[in-house]
């Protein structure tokens, strides 16, 4: 299935890309390792997933079309 990934922050610096559409089986966690490696330098960078505009863990299971985002750390007050 496709998904669509979102990249902000020092993600989007890395990827040199806003978005992109990326073909997964699977989890986020998957997702995770298969961008990191198409990009290895994310190794370094600290960011956090969201799918369909909400904060997701890693074990989250993906469907068709979701909308992934890669966000930075963002601090509040």
């Amino acid at each position: 299935m496709k998904v669509e990934c979102k990249y902000f922050g020092q993600v989007a610096e890395v990827t040199k890309l806003k978005s992109e559409w990326v073909e997964i089986e699977g989890n986020l966690e998957q997702l995770d390792e298969l961008i990191k490696m198409k990009y290895p330098s994310l190794h370094f960078v600290n960011y956090q997933f969201a799918v369909n505009q909400e904060i997701a863990e890693l074990n989250s299971e993906l469907n068709k079309a979701d909308k992934i985002a890669l966000l930075p750390p963002f601090g509040g007050g």
